[in-house]
């Protein structure tokens, strides 16, 4: 048997709080200037109190099941969402389930703006790709009543459901290998900075400070690229000259790094060691092969499509934290 939605909050709600019509607080919710100041601070005060979720979707389907699932994911060009989706899309295809696609940079108060517009659909669930969310964004969450699932760590606890594998884990593994091998300098090059960079730095310093060796991170702000993993290296060159290897956030700042080696005709991996994140097919493809902590990215979607179905039709949720693993793939640059 399919579950009723929760019965969200509505304008009527807003307004018998305020002590306005509905009227009113529709148009103040449409435009903000055609009420007062003080009224119009009330309104979105208490809009957000009760985790206020606009309805963009007819009456009749607020309570049915829509036969949409709303997927956030922070990038559009990032290979690892791409694969995921495709995960994603072999489960809920078949069973005639639409995705409502939505990307918001890594930033949380984009994300809050797109679940939002998601919610707004009613969507029968939802797959984040982040664990950190804003105190609005979980609100709206929780006022939603559907099914949750985030996805690619497994390191925190979750909202209610996660699938994926541990971050900090691997990159302690990896590093650690690195070591194993000889690896004494070994820098991390991070980008974007969101959490599981993060998360993948504290296994770095982990492994690193085990061994009594000291950590060094090199990190750009800008969008994962090759260009940004060249940069980085060069930065590794000028700045720490005695470094024999590099642990890379993920495989465009890998290769990225390996091409500047090209460049200054520094030998990888007798010079420098180099390894990344995720095991994308140009590090596996290219010669020497690229040492990458290999990740399940559309077994993740395909799990997280197959839970989310599951708990869509009713069954209980029975596993809140789905970890997947990870492969450690010593390649031939290290």
């Amino acid at each position: 048997m399919t579950p009723s939605k929760k019965k969200r909050p509505t304008l009527q709600d807003i307004a018998d709080r305020v002590g306005a019509t509905k009227m009113t607080v529709s148009r103040c919710l449409r435009d903000p200037e055609t009420v007062s100041k003080g009224l119009r601070e009330r309104i979105f005060s208490i809009a957000e109190q009760i985790g206020y979720i606009p309805n963009r979707a007819p009456e009749l389907l607020s309570r049915a099941t829509s036969h949409s699932i709303g997927v956030l994911v922070p990038s559009l060009t990032n290979q690892v969402f791409a694969d995921v989706i495709v995960g994603i899309e072999a489960y809920t295809e078949p069973a005639g389930y639409h995705l409502m696609l939505s990307h918001y940079g890594y930033s949380p108060e984009l994300e809050e703006r797109s679940l939002a517009s998601l919610l707004s659909y009613n969507v029968d669930g939802v797959i984040l790709s982040d664990r950190d969310h804003t105190p609005r964004s979980l609100r709206m969450l929780e006022t939603a009543g559907i099914p949750i699932i985030e996805i690619m760590d497994t390191h925190r606890p979750p909202i209610q459901q996660a699938v994926g594998y541990d971050n900090l884990k691997a990159a302690y593994d990896m590093v650690t290998e690195m070591i194993r091998r000889g690896r004494r300098n070994v820098v991390y090059l991070a980008v974007r900075l969101d959490e599981r960079t993060l998360q993948r730095e504290t296994g770095y310093r982990q492994a690193m400070e085990a061994h009594g060796l000291t950590p060094v991170t090199l990190q750009s702000s800008q969008r994962s690229s090759y260009s940004v993993g060249a940069a980085l290296m060069q930065e590794v060159q000028r700045d720490y000259p005695a470094t024999d290897g590099v642990f890379c956030t993920n495989d465009d700042v890998a290769v990225g790094a390996y091409f500047e080696c090209l460049r200054r005709k520094v030998r990888v991996p007798q010079q420098m060691a180099i390894a990344g994140f995720h095991g994308h097919d140009v590090g596996q493809a290219m010669t020497p092969r690229l040492a990458s902590v290999v990740t399940p990215r559309q077994a993740i979607g395909e799990v997280a499509a197959e839970s989310l179905l599951a708990r869509i039709r009713g069954e209980p949720l029975t596993q809140r934290m789905v970890d997947l693993g990870y492969r450690i793939e010593v390649g031939k640059t290290l």
